[in-house]
Order: C-alpha cells, then structure tokens, then sequence
C-alpha cells in the first residue's frame, strides 16, 4: 500500500444523476456517491478526472440549457486504509419491505434481505430513483412473474423481484454492469434467468412486469422498445424521470394507463399499464 492516496470530493448543483452516469462510463476505479456529488480516491492524482467532469459540466449545460454548479477538490492524504473508512460511511436502509444493506454488515430477520457490495456497483438504493423503484416493485411484483430489468446497473432490482418470487431477465449497455449485477445476485445467493449486454430490444420474451430506472431522454427513445416487451395490460415501472420532463416522457405512452405516480424531490417514478 502506497503511503499517500489522493481524494476528489465533486459537489454539483443539479443533475448529480447524469454525473453519476458519466462517471460511471468513464472512471476505471469505483466511486462514493453522496449528498450533492461524489468522492473518488485513487492512488494516482485525479486531475484527468476533474478535466473531464469540467468538460462533461460544459455539454451538460449547452445540452439542457441552464446553468449548473460544479466545485472540485482534491487532497493528498496519508493513506490510513480509507478502504476500511470507506465501509463504515455506507448505512443499511430500509424500503418498505426491503432491506438493503452492504455485504459486511448483518442482515434483518423481519425484512427482505438485500446485499450489495458498493465496492462492485453503485446502485446501494440511497438515490430516490432506485429507492422509488423498489417501492414500485414490492408493490406490483408477485410471486411466478417474469421480470424485466432495463438498464440494471447493480442488479439490486432485479434481485428485489427475485426475493419476491419472479424469474427475472436484466439487460444494460455497460458489460461492467451486467457484470456487477451478476456477482450481485451470487452473493444473494440468486440467478438471472438472463442477462445479456445490449438493450431491451434483443428480448425473445414478453413480461408481466418491466422495470427501467433510466433516464428521461432514453426512456423516450426506446418507449417502443419497453412497451413490446409487456405482455398484454403488463406493468411498467419507470424511473429516473426528472420532474420536469414527465410530461415530456409521458408523451410517449399515451397508450399506456397511468397507475401510480412516485415523487421523492426532484425526481419521478411512474407506473404505467398497457391497455
């Protein structure tokens, strides 16, 4: 272990989702999301890093056309394990029925177990998106369903549904995803019945229910692609869905009855039923 590390603390305005997706795509090393920005730490400097989120800032603001804050620092610190420091600044939670909580900490006897290993994704149900989700699904998941999950990044709704009984598919353009949720659902001692990379297109199935924690753009572009993928009157549970582009996103399935809407802050999760 080298005697210094550096750590990156980003802080931004607005938009801490499409940041969050950014990084996701680009950085090698995992990062720690938390309120309004994310920490990296690396053994080599970030200065890459920061050029990249400042360009990436940049598209974002000529692409949505508003202004968004963006503040980096970086540290050289004495490297006391920041690992172990690491683990212990991630707290189980509670959703409804669900009980989400890291692989080194002990499960609840009355909840719905869930184990993620932050360390492989970054879907830890913390982000009101995944928490809403989770929501949607212990509500409209039953047992002997088929599921699928689009875009499943740390695979933690997936294996929601799984916990609940459904046989469930997942799909995300990113292989590290697809490998993330796989040892995800190992280590909840679970299975896809498939996963693949690519998107929700290469379905050779119909389901009851399809789960997408998205973002709102991708949610319109591949609304055909979703709606397919349901059986007849199967439920959609979208998510990701900035409160101000819901009309936008809805537009999109007009053919589809609006069942439940889900707001926590900025964000919006809705549940739709094929007509």
């Amino acid at each position: 272990m080298q005697e210094y590390y550096f750590e990156l603390v980003v802080k931004v305005s607005s938009n801490q989702e499409l940041f969050c997706d950014f990084l996701n795509d680009t950085l090698p090393i995992g990062f720690e999301e938390i309120d309004g920005g994310f920490i990296i730490r690396s053994e080599e400097e970030l200065d890459t890093i920061v050029w990249g989120i400042e360009q990436f800032q940049e598209a974002l603001q000529k692409a949505l056309g508003e202004s968004i804050e963006l503040e980096c620092k970086q540290q050289k610190l004495q490297n006391n394990d920041w690992v172990e420091a690491y683990k212990k600044s991630i707290e189980p939670l509670q959703i409804d029925k669900f009980y989400i909580h890291p692989t080194w900490d002990e499960a609840n006897t009355e909840l719905i177990n869930i184990a993620i290993d932050p360390a492989l994704a970054f879907g830890t149900g913390h982000h009101p998106t995944t928490a809403s989700s989770l929501k949607a699904i212990g509500k409209y998941v039953k047992e002997g369903d088929d599921v699928l999950d689009v875009g499943c990044g740390s695979g933690i709704l997936g294996i929601g549904a799984m916990k609940l009984g459904a046989s469930v598919d997942a799909c995300d353009t990113d292989p590290i995803s697809v490998e993330n949720s796989i040892s995800n659902a190992q280590i909840n001692e679970l299975k896809f019945a498939s996963i693949w990379e690519g998107s929700c297109s290469l379905a050779n199935k119909r389901y009851d229910v399809v789960v997408a924690n998205i973002v709102a753009d991708v949610l319109t572009f591949i609304a055909n692609d979703l709606k397919n993928a349901l059986k007849d009157k199967g439920i959609l549970i979208m998510s990701g869905i900035l409160d101000k582009y819901e009309t936008k996103v809805l537009n999109y399935y007009k053919d589809c009855e609006v069942l439940e809407r889900i707001a926590q802050d900025e964000w919006v999760t809705l549940i739709l039923k094929k007509k």
